[in-house]
């Protein structure tokens, strides 16, 4: 059978699960999501205080690591049972004092919604400071939890330092999906690039932001992919410790527009596709942890590209 013929019927197979099914509802973004901040669209590794969202829902994040990343320095002084820290870098300084809600930027008194704290033994500044203090763009992205620094301006896989390697270890778990092994032209893959969901976001044939498991309010699981497209994304397959490939279309029913040129995706963890095509006869005891790799299909000409599963089992 024809790749297209073959793409063509898993998405009747999708599309007649969904149909005969009831639609689950997708949910809000959780506010216990952790915030990650991103300096030119590379995530901020933070080793022990994160940032977080007080009672007043603003968003606090330790000055030293942002500070530092950016190139500043940060210093603190006790005086008079008060804790001042200050932080210069060649445009700018500020000057601020643990429990107040002001701050001194280049001479400047400037006011903020919620005081300075000290929390874990870090001070943590509301997130205006950063742009006002150390003069830089910050945007606050409501969808994802994400705190923008600088640039947004997302690179490719290629130009992130992953190196690509041979995909002949991988190529028989891949072959179980004969046609996958091959490139738009036909011509068959020779290399794969393996990532990490800690380096999201990335650019392949639509910018990934973010994978993540999504549970619908039926208790089906999903894969839950944030995308930057005009139209949707494309197939998926998990590599998995069976050694075989289970491709995966969107649930077109499910998809989000979230308003910001991003729009998030849903993928089903299990398919009867799996048994009507591959002979696979246990599919719906099929499980997120059972996945070693979620590879994305026809995202490069030159590799196919391999996240390593974060929530893999033992």
């Amino acid at each position: 059978m024809s790749m297209k013929k073959w793409m063509l019927s898993l998405t009747a197979v999708t599309l007649l699960w969904g149909a005969t099914s009831t639609i689950p509802t997708t949910e809000a973004a959780s506010s216990t999501k952790p915030i990650e901040v991103l300096l030119n669209a590379k995530k901020i590794q933070f080793p022990d205080a994160k940032p977080f969202q007080d009672s007043n829902d603003y968003v606090m994040v330790p000055i030293r690591f942002v500070s530092e990343a950016l190139g500043a320095k940060v210093g603190w002084e006790k005086t008079g049972g008060q804790l001042a820290v200050s932080i210069k870098n060649d445009a700018h300084a500020v000057n601020m004092t643990v429990g107040q809600n002001t701050a001194t930027v280049d001479g400047q008194t400037k006011t903020y919604e919620t005081k300075i704290i000290l929390k874990q033994n870090r001070t943590f500044v509301p997130l205006r400071l950063v742009s006002e203090g150390l003069g830089q763009t910050v945007e606050w992205d409501k969808v994802s939890r994400w705190v923008w620094i600088g640039k947004k301006e997302i690179a490719a896989l290629e130009d992130t330092g992953h190196q690509a390697v041979s995909i002949e270890p991988y190529k028989k778990a891949i072959g179980t999906i004969p046609n996958l092994i091959n490139d738009v032209a036909g011509k068959p893959y020779e290399k794969i690039v393996i990532f990490k969901q800690s380096d999201l976001p990335i650019k392949l044939l639509n910018d990934i932001y973010s994978v993540e498991p999504f549970t619908a309010h039926s208790g089906v699981p999903y894969l839950q992919i944030r995308v930057k497209t005009k139209s949707t994304a494309g197939s998926i397959f998990f590599i998995t410790k069976y050694n075989d490939t289970r491709l995966r279309t969107p649930f077109r029913a499910m998809t989000k527009d979230n308003g910001d040129g991003t729009k998030m995706i849903y993928y089903p963890i299990y398919s009867s596709g799996d048994e009507l095509f591959q002979g696979i006869k246990n599919y719906k005891s099929f499980k997120l942890q059972d996945i070693d790799y979620i590879a994305f299909g026809l995202a490069s000409r030159e590799y196919i590209p391999m996240m390593v599963n974060p929530w893999k089992g033992n």
